[in-house]
């Protein structure tokens, strides 16, 4: 039996990481404060690291969202799997070369694709999407700044009516990639 309700402890695990953050950056503040050489460089180093914490935290922010989207993503061994019965799938996060935002019929999601084109849809808002921040901000020349930006980009994506169409956002391609061409059979030719 837990001492607070649920809903606290979601909450207070989201801003875990802003807050030590912010915590880290205080006890730098208050050893820079206390005067001497040595405590001043310490207290320096404090403040950075908490703010990078901090600022980490505030993208991470951006993930959280309740899940409301069936399926589950699981991220294990570089390997993304989505677990759904008709949309499932798993990419290598070797094998990927391009990643993009789309929205279909009003749900944003991810879209994944592999070198030899084949795809892998996932909604923002499923349960373990939050873990793909962390996976993303990893692949080569992806920033978590330009994770948010994608994020927070016009409203026009998946806005509108509900299209039946897939209206989507490039975000990643990998360097050296060739484009892919997406075939009416839904093959991709390099």
């Amino acid at each position: 039996m837990s001492l607070f309700r649920p809903e606290v402890l979601r909450l207070l695990g989201r801003w875990f990481d802003p807050a030590a953050g912010a915590a880290t950056i205080a006890v730098g503040v208050w050893t820079v404060l206390h005067g001497g050489f040595l405590p001043i460089i310490t207290g320096v180093a404090f403040v950075a690291l908490g703010a990078g914490w901090a600022i980490l935290g505030l993208r991470r922010l951006r993930f959280e969202t309740d899940a409301a989207a069936p399926g589950v993503v699981e991220v294990d061994e570089a390997r993304v799997r989505y677990l759904h019965p008709r949309m499932g799938g798993e990419i290598s996060l070797n094998d990927l070369v391009e990643l993009r935002l789309a929205a279909f019929r009003g749900r944003r999601m991810w879209q994944l694709t592999d070198a030899t084109g084949r795809g892998l849809l996932i909604p923002l808002d499923a349960a373990g999407a939050p873990a793909l921040f962390d996976t993303f901000a990893a692949l080569p020349g992806l920033s978590s700044a330009a994770l948010v930006t994608a994020l927070q980009a016009p409203a026009a994506l998946g806005a509108t009516v509900p299209a039946t169409a897939l209206d989507d956002r490039p975000v990643w391609r990998r360097p050296g990639a060739a484009p892919l061409n997406i075939g009416s059979d839904g093959a991709g030719r390099a």
